[in-house]
């Protein structure tokens, strides 16, 4: 019975990114990007509880992957071609623009399958994960759902914005960037201080600036990566 439970969370995390997709596709963020959150979290903890019963397996994995191919995956693809819809920019009669947005679910399945036969990310990874690329696309429209800044709306709508963004997002998904990973061999702080200051941070952040804190946070998860790449050499 143990064995189902991790994949039995990672099949509750391809429910909500199914689900969240349903929502991007008729333009109802805000409860698509509830759907992600549930996924990415249902994510985070089918791994944790495959290590914690010494239930892990080869099937869990390939699950994962698939599993967030849709959350991770299909969902942030969708919400930049609809974001870029309502941009209105149009290049001739039709307006194919939009599909450029599609370029991350690309760039996802490819990291996806990197990630899959790739024996050295298990303490960190190489490249944005998509979990992580995923709150980053995500906490756009509820910036401009909740933040109430015109300044930042007018970004965040602006066309080059988000092609600048959707081709920044695919080069981080597959780029060679050492990142640290959230996973926490013992609670001491010596050996886990930069995942503990990076939490301390993402919670004042996050405080302050609610969901535009999100694009912050991985910039800070970049930048504190490559200081804890250079502090390691």
């Amino acid at each position: 019975m143990k064995k189902f439970i991790p994949n039995g969370l990672t099949l509750l995390n391809l429910l909500c990114g199914c689900i969240a997709v349903i929502f991007v596709v008729n333009s109802n963020f805000v409860t698509a990007s509830f759907f992600v959150f549930l996924g990415i979290f249902f994510d985070f903890f089918d791994g944790f509880a495959a290590r914690k019963l010494n239930v892990q397996s080869d099937l869990g994995v390939q699950l994962d992957s698939l599993a967030d191919m849709v959350t991770s995956g299909v969902v942030p693809g969708l919400i930049v071609y609809k974001l870029i819809e309502l941009s209105d920019l149009s290049w001739g009669e039709t307006n194919v623009m939009p599909y450029f947005g599609l370029a991350i679910t690309l760039a996802s399945a490819y990291r996806l399958a990197k990630f899959n036969i790739d024996e050295d990310q298990q303490t960190y990874f190489k490249g944005l994960p998509t979990p992580a690329n995923t709150l980053l696309i995500v906490s756009l429209p509820l910036i401009l759902e909740f933040q109430n800044s015109d300044a930042i709306n007018a970004i965040i709508l602006n066309e080059w914005f988000l092609i600048g963004l959707t081709i920044l997002s695919c080069y981080l998904l597959n780029s060679s960037i050492k990142l640290f990973a959230l996973k926490f061999k013992d609670y001491s702080f010596k050996g886990n201080a930069t995942r503990y200051i990076f939490i301390l941070l993402c919670l004042v952040l996050l405080i302050v600036l609610h969901f535009a804190a999100i694009p912050m946070i991985i910039l800070l998860y970049i930048l504190m990566s490559l200081l804890d790449n250079l502090t390691s050499k």
